[in-house]
């Protein structure tokens, strides 16, 4: 049976490596809608080129330019906002959703997949960062497959099979170190964002690369391999592993290890994402073990990734505080790629907002958006 997907982000990075999977696995899978920000001379070809009729961008609000695509291009149904895309996701026909929507603004969109009871390959950190005590039991509820795209937890997913929980002695999350890993911290406050965006080993999105630069990734894939998992956070732990090569280990009660192995391409974890429980044969990623470097593991420096250890903080008081760090994190991001702030001010703005803002314990969903949205506004706006 051809599985039918809907691709989230399709001009992302992520994006980009599931069109690669799609195109080469046609027999299997076939997309039926896509969705991206703004980038439409990106999108309109690769409508036409993978036959969807149904495109979502949600942020061009313009509407002469609204007008202008739908009049240009009347063979797609073009459609503008998020209130659109969830409604889409509603009604469409689909059997996979890929959510790869970069950061906060992809949490409504993950609920809306699971509601309409598709299977979830989820890209999206921030949804379970951000909601995971409200989406994993909506997910349980719902009956709803949860397959991890980033590569740390589906290498989890796939070394944990049914081996359950008490089993399980620790996570290893391996983390490249991102692109200053051997930079002098007296350095630290001259880095550029163009330095910022250069990552050694990944070919990935702006804000997924400069969170790797200052390890606030690692933090909010600790959260996420907490609910995706059910394991407690001292049973959760990252590792500086520089080659990439293994995408993250579990460690079984009895002290054997299982890792999962592979050249760092996210084709890898997107087509498992689609055909699990199968493999299928892929010619996309291939590894030569003779070639690989010796692999290495570091302990996570304080003073060179002090964002990690604060968001391990964060996860640990739980709450509304880990929507309040993430969006003090964009919009900290958003400030340093303007050239506004340094490097080492991310971190300081994000300590900041955390402590400005008092907990709650159990936030619904609109209260989540809310803290989100106001805490961005006020760094934006310089009033943190």
């Amino acid at each position: 049976m051809v599985k039918k997907i809907a691709l989230l982000g399709a001009t992302g990075s992520i994006g980009s490596s599931a069109l690669a999977v799609i195109r080469e696995q046609a027999l299997h899978f076939q997309a039926t809608l896509f969705s991206a920000h703004t980038d439409w001379q990106k999108l309109l070809p690769l409508c036409r080129e993978f036959k969807v009729l149904n495109a979502v961008f949600t942020g061009i609000e313009d509407p002469d330019l609204q007008a202008k695509l739908r009049r240009e291009n009347p063979d797609i149904k073009l459609y503008f906002g998020e209130d659109e895309l969830l409604q889409l996701l509603d009604g469409q026909d689909y059997d996979v959703a890929l959510n790869a929507i970069s950061g906060s603004a992809g949490l409504r969109a993950s609920f809306a997949i699971v509601h309409r009871g598709a299977r979830l390959a989820l890209a999206n950190k921030e949804s379970l960062v951000m909601a995971g005590h409200l989406l994993m039991p909506l997910i349980a509820e719902q009956k709803v497959e949860l397959l991890p795209v980033d590569s740390e937890h589906s290498a989890i997913f796939q070394a944990i099979g049914h081996h359950p929980n008490p089993e399980i002695r620790r996570l290893h999350i391996t983390a490249s170190g991102g692109s200053f890993r051997r930079l002098p911290l007296q350095d630290f406050e001259l880095i550029t964002p163009a330095q910022a965006l250069r990552h050694p080993n990944w070919d990935m999105g702006a804000k997924v690369t400069l969170d790797s630069a200052t390890m606030f990734n690692k933090a909010l894939e600790v959260m996420e391999a907490h609910w995706l998992f059910g394991l407690p956070y001292s049973q959760i732990e990252a590792v500086i592993h520089p080659q990439s090569v293994i995408h993250s280990l579990v460690e079984f009660i009895d002290g054997s290890f299982l890792a999962q192995m592979g050249s760092p391409d996210m084709k890898l974890p997107i087509l498992y994402a689609f055909s699990w429980p199968q493999r299928l044969p892929s010619q996309l990623v291939r590894t030569n073990l003779l070639e690989l470097s010796p692999l290495e593991f570091e302990e996570i420096d304080p003073k060179r990734y002090p964002l990690y250890f604060l968001g391990l903080e964060v996860a640990n008081a739980g709450g509304i505080l880990p929507t309040v760090l993430n969006s003090a994190n964009e919009a900290a991001l958003k400030l340093f790629l303007e050239g506004r702030i340094t490097f080492p001010q991310i971190r300081q703005i994000c300590l900041e907002a955390v402590q400005s803002f008092d907990n709650q314990s159990n936030p619904d969903l609109d209260q989540i958006l809310e803290a989100n949205s106001s805490v961005y506004d006020r760094i934006i706006s310089g009033r943190v």
